[in-house]
């Protein structure tokens, strides 16, 4: 059966449609939806207390990421976590984040940074929060957050959509990692030499510091595959 929360019945600016699509994304990411698992327009429709349509549009989308996979005759499922896509994303996501993290670290003295350090010092206390708590998924979702102020420093809209776009593949697997290493506190102190390198201005040290962030996932990806083959293909 799956699990989803309804969405809340309190105003928000979002459209219903791209609450359940994002309500969706984050289950497939956190896999309370489980790779492989069926998924029915109704019984989605029943969970989120919602109509079918938003349902049909939320999942065209993930259709269309292969989040989703359809299955002639049978319906759709969540898609198996593809090695191949986690590679794929990965490359670009450290790539693109390399350029971006290099470039925030050169421009950091050329602004005032001061809305912007707030932000993430409170993302850092948050964080701090979620690892006391034992909620890797909330410290995912800061975790993305700590990323995506900073890229958001580049000024660079396309950046952003490209690497929203295809982290999903990869966040599926860095959720497990983190539920079954539990390196919260460890990704934190990351998070703040990252944050220590950039204002010093200092580019080789972001992207060294960065490079080290990213790159476990080469150490990991092969234990999680062997302890967790059912969510696995190619």
């Amino acid at each position: 059966m799956l699990k989803l929360t309804p969405l809340p019945q309190r105003p928000v600016r979002k459209s219903l449609g791209d609450q359940v699509y994002e309500t969706i994304r984050a289950g497939i990411v956190s896999l309370q939806l489980e790779p492989g698992t069926m998924i029915y327009e109704n019984e989605v429709a029943e969970l989120l207390q919602v109509s079918r349509t938003p349902v049909r549009e939320a999942i065209r989308l993930l259709v269309s990421e292969r989040l989703l996979d359809v299955l002639p005759q049978r319906g759709t499922r969540i898609a198996p976590i593809s090695q191949r896509k986690v590679e794929e994303a990965k490359f670009i996501r450290e790539h693109l984040e390399l350029g971006a993290f290099r470039l925030v670290a050169k421009q950091w003295r050329d602004g005032d940074r001061t809305a912007a350090e707030r932000a993430i010092m409170d993302l850092f206390d948050r964080q701090q929060e979620a690892a006391a708590a034992g909620d890797p998924a909330l410290f995912l979702q800061l975790d993305e957050d700590f990323h995506r102020v900073v890229l958001e420093m580049t000024g660079n809209a396309t950046l952003l959509q490209v690497i929203n776009q295809m982290r999903a593949h990869l966040n599926r697997i860095r959720f497990l990692a983190m539920r079954e290493y539990h390196y919260m506190e460890q990704t934190l102190e990351e998070h703040r030499g990252l944050l220590a390198a950039m204002q010093a201005g200092d580019e080789e040290l972001t992207a060294s510091r960065l490079k080290r962030h990213i790159g476990k996932l080469d150490r990991e990806l092969p234990e999680l595959r062997a302890k967790y083959p059912q969510y696995f293909v190619d």
